[in-house]
């Protein structure tokens, strides 16, 4: 089983031409809503993937509910650890460029109440897989990397959004997934050593005994583990949107070692499905199927 604590949002999403600069106002091409929420978006990618989901978090009793689930229903994600709460629904507002780069602001809502004591519908046993992202409160994650471990399962950290106070217990998860800039920005707050970004990751992995990916976007991703490093490649293509790439890559990695694959060829398949993810607009609407993925490792 892949439990996911996190995030659950209802993108609203505006095109332009070009994002615009401070106090700037620039006219828009469209407007859509679609679902989203990293966790939610990470929940739906490991079910596509064709791992068994279960998802913890949180809605509003508003309007935006109802939609902000619908593609996890959709994909036969657990909803039994979802709760409604008094609060609204998390909400991002995302605008995206001709070129496929995006500016994002997130109103956490009802993401704000996953608290440590809803663990327990989580109940993670050895063998599971923990997926956890830092869209809920700090104590929620800390508390679920510490009974995961207790109980013999296996935690997926991914760092983003970038959080000062998270620094210290990066080293709980057996897989911290972090972009480049993250980990650097972690890697000053740890004093990581080394003199360049591969050697500060050996640093890492070497000091925790944990496992440290960098996803480097069209690049493909850098992964330290403590006996090890290597380089994953990224598909070639030309991006459309890259809103949910990351979150599409985390999904697709912890199937992938949920159904056993080793890491090199989980790496692979995630490095892959995130740049499928990159050919459509939206988070959870662009996120391949796992028979896209594999047409795709095997056309490249």
């Amino acid at each position: 089983m892949i439990i996911v604590i996190g995030s659950i949002n209802l993108d609203l999403i505006a095109t332009v031409e070009r994002l615009p600069d401070p106090g700037e106002t620039v006219a828009g091409d469209t407007f859509k809503t679609a679902p989203g929420g990293k966790g939610a978006n990470q929940a739906l990618a490991a079910a596509r993937a064709g791992g068994e989901v279960r998802m913890i978090g949180a809605v509003g009793k508003d309007a935006f509910a109802a939609e902000a689930l619908a593609c996890l229903k959709e994909g036969k994600v657990e909803l039994s650890g979802v709760d409604e709460v008094g609060t609204a629904t998390g909400t991002a507002h995302i605008l995206v460029d001709s070129h496929g780069e995006n500016v994002i602001v997130v109103v956490p809502g009802a993401n704000s109440a996953v608290m440590p004591g809803d663990l327990a519908k989580a109940n993670p046993k050895k063998g599971d897989i923990l997926l956890l992202q830092h869209e809920i409160p700090q104590a929620t994650i800390e508390a679920a990397l510490d009974a995961a471990r207790t109980a013999g399962a296996t935690t997926i950290l991914n760092t983003a959004p970038f959080r000062t106070e998270a620094a210290s217990c990066l080293a709980k998860a057996d897989y911290v997934v972090a972009n480049e800039t993250e980990f650097d920005l972690y890697g000053e707050l740890l004093q990581l050593r080394g003199r360049d970004r591969p050697a500060r990751m050996k640093s890492f992995a070497e000091s925790t005994g944990r496992t440290i990916l960098v996803t480097l976007g069209g690049e493909g991703v850098l992964a330290a583990t403590p006996e090890t490093f290597f380089e994953v490649p990224a598909l070639k293509i030309r991006p459309v949107d890259t809103v949910g790439a990351g979150d599409t890559f985390c999904g697709y990695l912890a199937a992938g070692l949920a159904s056993g694959l080793g890491l090199k060829d989980a790496l692979r398949r995630a490095a892959a499905a995130g740049s499928l993810a990159c050919l459509k607009p939206g988070a959870q609407p662009a996120i391949p199927l796992a028979e896209e993925v594999d047409a795709a490792l095997v056309g490249g």
